[in-house]
């Protein structure tokens, strides 16, 4: 995390200019005091990052100011600096909040080290910060699977884990997309420096560039102090920008910067920020689609396509919901302090037979489900998951008026999807034929002509024998 706004506070007019001097030449911006008032000024006009403090200064001790800083959640980070240093001076400095200890006169090279090691504990805290507020994943970190369509993921994220490769993650929702870039992440040589996602369908728009780029003091309303965006947060590390296609071209413009450039500007600042990240993203689109209906950037797509891994949905590799069950049991069992002793064979071809289309999340929720439900017998059945049955089918009501016997109209569509609107209709007519004593009554009930009502048989493949004898009926079409 870089450090850009430094006070020097220095009662010493020599040694305060040549500190700022060597300051300004590392690309810093310096402001300078010679009193603890004038630095308060400064501190209560804006937000610094570093604070070179004298030990001594005209109107007090610099340990006064180092103690009323740490009351202050924005404090800037301070480096003690004296002519008369003691090892019981150090220590006291220390144990008030210094960051670090510098004795006059020291060198550049000695500076320079100070510097660094104050940018890498920066960026320390700023990422502790952003992890103790982030939510915490319970969905386990691994990605399981014996089948070959998971092995042979496997087998590419080790192949691309170890490069620096931009990479595009796709799959239908709750395939484990999120798995597969914490794997990519924990394989790779950056796996010791800061894994930061982004979740850019559950960010505002009008946030979502301040969360990736930061933004100044002031560059918008509540914009109360200085803020690092993720981008910043993930430097020399890895950052996961999940479900890309939500972000609005706007944004995707300073994307296409960032990752040809990798470089930034601030929401309401010009200062260009060099970052050292590897991008890894993930949609349940087709971004291809996106990019024909003009949705998506072209080029921002060639840049985030360099490397594309598909997750395959459950429904292709079946194979593995048996061993992902086995996986989930125990652990929604020591979860919920429930004695789990197996499964029967009805609830795994119930498992089996289900279509998935929440993919390996749905399978999950469905094992805590169970094992929830599952009571004292400790076994899981098939009527614990959760899945709606289908009802028996009824008997086939007779045929009216020489129609041939009317099949029930079925509850849902197959797969577990929505009905059509048309065969909503279709379902709606049958099942009134099947109540109706004949088609003028049905014809009737329906607010439709016997002519229509007889199209639409004929349509479902439903045709009377007399239909092609009678003469039209004379009531007009609805």
């Amino acid at each position: 995390m870089p450090i850009e706004k430094i006070i020097v506070l220095e009662d010493d007019l020599i040694v305060r200019r040549n500190l700022e001097q060597m300051l300004r030449q590392q690309r810093y911006d310096v402001s300078t005091a010679d009193t603890i008032a004038a630095a308060r000024e400064l501190l209560a006009k804006d937000t610094f990052d570093l604070l070179f403090l004298d030990l001594r200064l005209p109107d007090g001790e610099g340990t006064d100011l180092l103690r009323e800083l740490q009351a202050d959640p924005e404090k800037p980070l301070v480096v003690m600096v004296t002519g008369f240093g003691s090892v019981e001076s150090a220590v006291d400095c220390m144990r008030n909040g210094a960051f670090d200890y510098m004795l006059k006169p020291f060198s550049s090279d000695q500076l320079l080290v100070t510097l660094r090691k104050a940018e890498n504990f920066n960026q320390l805290l700023k990422v502790n910060a952003y992890f103790s507020n982030a939510e915490e994943d319970e969905s386990g970190n691994e990605l399981q699977g014996a089948s070959p369509a998971m092995e042979n993921l496997r087998q590419l994220i080790r192949k691309v884990a170890r490069t620096q490769a931009t990479v595009l993650i796709t799959g239908e929702s709750g395939t484990g997309k999120e798995l597969v870039a914490r794997a990519l992440y924990r394989q790779s040589p950056r796996n010791n420096a800061p894994f930061i996602k982004v979740n850019c369908a559950a960010i505002p728009e009008n946030l979502i560039e301040s969360e990736f780029f930061g933004h100044e003091k002031g560059a918008f309303t509540g914009a109360m102090t200085k803020r690092e965006g993720r981008f910043e947060l993930a430097h020399s590390g890895t950052i996961l920008l999940d479900e890309i296609s939500e972000i609005s071209p706007q944004v995707q413009v300073k994307l296409l910067r960032v990752l040809q450039e990798r470089e930034l500007e601030r929401v309401g600042g010009n200062r260009t920020i060099k970052v050292d990240v590897r991008v890894l993203a993930t949609t349940n689109r087709r971004l291809e689609e996106s990019v024909e209906r003009n949705e998506f950037r072209q080029d921002l797509f060639f840049r985030l396509n360099v490397v594309p891994i598909h997750v395959a949905p459950l429904r292709d590799h079946k194979e593995d919901i048996a061993f992902l069950t086995r996986q989930f049991m125990p652990r929604f069992a020591r979860k919920h302090g429930v004695r789990v002793r197996g499964i029967s064979d009805h609830c795994l071809a119930a498992l089996q037979a289900h279509s998935w289309p929440g993919n390996v999340r749905e399978l999950q929720n469905a094992i805590e489900r169970a094992v929830i439900l599952c009571g004292d017998a400790g076994l899981l059945e098939a009527e614990h998951l959760g899945f709606t049955a289908s009802p028996a089918p009824p008997p086939l009501a007779p045929a009216p008026s020489g129609l041939a016997p009317v099949p029930p109209p079925p509850a849902v569509a197959s797969e577990g999807q929505p009905l059509s609107l048309a065969d909503l209709e279709k379902n709606h007519i049958l099942s009134v034929m099947q109540k109706a004593s004949n088609r003028t009554q049905a014809a009737k009930i329906l607010g439709i002509s016997i002519r229509t009502l007889r199209n639409k048989l004929n349509e479902y493949g439903l045709k009377s024998k007399s239909d092609d004898t009678d003469p039209d009926p004379a009531e007009p079409e609805n």
